[in-house]
């Protein structure tokens, strides 16, 4: 049967979507057999049919888009048939007239299995967890067809690409959800190459002026570095010949993003910082002799240059959870000059690079399982526990299973795989839940510690446990994993059942006292205003003494009081964008409003500034790049409004600054004297350490814009003996 596309789109359009179309079949690289192409074929035509009538708000032609993320998911990722099919089908249900039911009549009940996990919810009532709601979706299929996540994913970074066409509040929504949630997510599945793009576009959006000023800065030192580094390779290559290692090397760019994360972590500038343009060392060699060829490449560039062996990282012997392996080593060049190199496997940069797909292509039969079988059973058990609600559920999926890990050890020597941060309670809970829920110490690496201990890679671990333990609420403020919240969350509950009988009781004594009904209405309007969701909890307190007399008294019998209102303070500002027009023309013409500036950010007018509007709240101001903004941002889409600031003389701001300079007679006089006395500032606090001849001090003060203070930072560095200043 002879395919043709519809008559919608125009012969240019006609031309150019097949060109795509053929673009897609030359970068699938899997199997590639008859009834396959024939498969891809009929999902091409049916999609280009379906779509025929959309158009992006570029004003392209939409079937564009699932072209582009079948071409993803075949090129970058390295998948095949049936998931190129469904990448193209993507969007039909959730955007056309065609239900799951046609897609499984049609292509079968697996591609209509994946569809359906693709297809965004759209009966969520509460819209503030709609993103939370269909990111639940998504993860969920982790459990039986991951390559749900692999297309969303191959989806997400197209969109990313595409940006530009959206207004700001949208381009702020999907950019923070993206650094959020979905470029840890392509980390964990090994995805790195996905990741850095999906990362250096999120910062393109979110932070537009730190994303052009550092790629300025590497397209200023490009020449020069790729230059420095191929003179650090040539005696290398040579090297490897005599040795008769099969060797490429490559000269590796780091993404614009790792670059700020860097400079952030690190408080150093774009010129402190080595490893910006690293080296690759990709060995052709057999399967047993990796290990030997990759220490082998290492030792020939010991015999050449000097190697820091503080920071040498082993992730061959020991894996990243994601699958990823390499030698990562620092040398010191001819020039003086720090040199990042990472030594690898044609296997490992293979999986590297395309992660999960790669993985289980070189996986064999009688491999033990990796880190990253040990990530997915973390997932099955996140997704299998309870959570009080979806947002919830996001929180605690991306702030347990998107940290890095660490390996510690059971006393029998058995390894075991944790979030960086978890405590000796976490490890308790992972054993066994009522190992857990009895613990009262341990012993690590045989010293006695409290249970709240933070365990680090290579820690051996023993739990005490008593039979007169119980699981208590205040062991959440320092359990980091999922599972172990869920499993004392468990244990709480079956221990508060004992004390239902006896909360019943005072319960009604105390309303009989106040001459109320002990109704299960009344006992709601309390259990609400305690921020209470369980019966069994309520009870409890109750029994405990934890909600008494008063307490419900004051819900249910309040006095009558008159509060007095905060002090509001009140500036213009202009907004861009909004999730509506109305929306947006109702704040702009507004002129002033009241808003709160977020303590955690310290935003000034000048930086680019991002506002929640919240129903009955003062609008939230935070920098754009505010990891809370970040996190916010991804939750609650809807309430993002993009505001600018309108500076006025008369209103001053808190910025941090933290000064390092040499120790020496008159400093700290000069450093007042020009905050007060030439720039006429309000000193808010001022700290000062001195350690053998060096200053380090952190300075809190009132400025009114960007421009002041940048002029302020300018200006401090000019001083004698000031080595740096850096905002906080």
């Amino acid at each position: 049967m002879e395919h043709i596309l519809p008559d919608n789109y125009s012969s240019e359009e006609k031309e150019e979507i097949l060109r795509r179309y053929r673009a897609l079949l030359d970068a699938w690289h899997t199997r590639k057999e008859r009834q396959d192409l024939e498969m891809v074929e009929h999902a091409f035509y049916f999609a280009a049919d379906a779509h025929c009538n959309q158009r992006r708000r570029s004003g392209e032609p939409y079937i564009y888009h699932p072209i582009a993320v079948a071409t993803i998911a075949a090129q970058d990722i390295g998948l095949g048939r049936t998931s190129i099919v469904c990448a193209l089908l993507h969007d039909v249900v959730e955007d056309t007239d065609y239900t799951l039911d046609d897609i499984k009549s049609i292509f079968g009940e697996k591609v209509s299995h994946i569809i359906d996990g693709l297809t965004k919810l759209d009966q969520v009532e509460n819209t503030e967890s709609m993103q939370a709601e269909n990111f639940k979706k998504i993860i969920s299929s982790l459990s039986y067809d991951i390559r749900v996540v692999l297309i969303k994913l191959a989806d997400r970074l197209h969109n990313m690409r595409t940006l530009n066409s959206m207004p700001p509040h949208k381009q702020l929504k999907i950019a923070s959800e993206t650094s959020y949630i979905y470029a840890p997510l392509a980390y964990r599945l090994g995805l790195h190459a996905i990741q850095n793009e999906l990362e250096d576009l999120s910062l393109k959006y979110r932070d537009p002026v730190i994303y052009d000023s550092i790629r300025k800065q590497l397209n200023e030192v490009r020449a020069e570095k790729t230059r420095q580094l191929k003179e650090f390779l040539a005696p290398l290559e040579e090297a490897f010949d005599l040795r008769g290692l099969k060797v490429e090397s490559q000269i590796i760019e780091r993404s614009t993003h790792s670059i700020w994360k860097r400079m952030q972590s690190k408080q150093l500038t774009f010129d402190d910082l080595y490893g910006i343009f690293n080296v690759r060392i990709i060995i052709d060699c057999p399967l047993k002799m990796e290990k030997i060829s990759c220490w082998t490449a290492y030792a020939i560039i010991t015999d050449i240059y000097t190697p820091n062996t503080s920071k040498l990282k082993d992730w061959i012997s020991t894996p990243k959870i994601n699958g990823y392996e390499s030698i990562h080593a620092i040398f010191m060049g001819k020039d003086g000059k720090w040199v990042e190199v990472h030594i690898r496997t044609k296997r490992m940069n293979e999986i590297a690079e395309k992660g999960f797909t790669a993985y289980w292509q070189y996986r064999t039969d009688n491999q033990t399982e990796s880190g990253f079988d040990e990530w997915l059973k973390r997932v099955n058990e996140l997704i299998s526990s309870e959570s009080d609600s979806t947002l919830d559920f996001v929180d605690t999926f991306t702030n347990d299973l998107f940290s890095h890990e660490i390996r510690v050890f059971t006393p029998q020597g058995r390894a075991i795989i944790l979030p960086k941060g978890a405590t000796a309670l976490d490890f308790a809970y992972n054993i066994h839940s009522e190992i857990g829920n009895h613990s009262i110490a341990a012993h690590v690496n045989n010293r006695l510690v409290q249970l709240d201990y933070v365990l680090h890679t290579g820690d051996q671990v023993e739990v005490v446990t008593s039979e007169a333990q119980h699981p208590q609420e205040k062991w959440f403020e320092f359990l980091i994993t999922a599972f172990a919240k869920s499993k004392l969350k468990a244990g709480i509950k079956e221990f508060r059942k004992n004390y239902r009988e006896k909360g019943e009781e005072r319960f009604e004594a105390i309303m009989k006292k106040l001459n109320l009904e002990a109704s299960k209405a009344n006992r709601n309007k309390v259990m609400e205003a305690e921020h209470l969701t369980s019966a069994v909890d309520f009870y409890y307190y109750v029994a405990e003494g934890k909600i008494n007399e008063q307490s419900i008294q004051k819900v249910l019998k309040p006095q009558s009081s008159t509060s007095g209102s905060g002090f509001l303070r009140y500036i213009t500002f202009g907004l861009l964008g909004g999730e509506s027009k109305e929306k947006h023309e109702t704040l702009e013409s507004s002129g002033e409003f009241d808003f709160n500036v977020a303590t955690c950010c310290n935003p000034i007018p000048g930086d680019e500034v991002v506002a929640f509007n919240f129903p009955g709240e003062p609008l939230q101001i935070h920098r754009s790049s505010c990891p809370k903004a970040i996190e916010m941002m991804s939750r609650y889409g809807n309430n993002i409004v993009k505001a600018k600031w309108q500076p006025k003389s008369e209103i001053a701001f808190l910025a941090g600054l933290k000064i390092l300079a040499i120790d020496s007679v008159g400093l700290l006089n000069k450093i007042t004297n020009l905050l007060s006395n030439e720039m006429n500032l309000n000193l808010h606090s001022l700290q000062m350490e001195s350690k053998q001849n060096l200053v380090e001090a952190n300075i809190s003060i009132y400025v009114h814009s960007t421009q002041e203070l940048d002029l302020l930072i300018e200006s401090l560095s000019k001083l004698k003996d000031v080595k740096k200043v850096i905002r906080l």
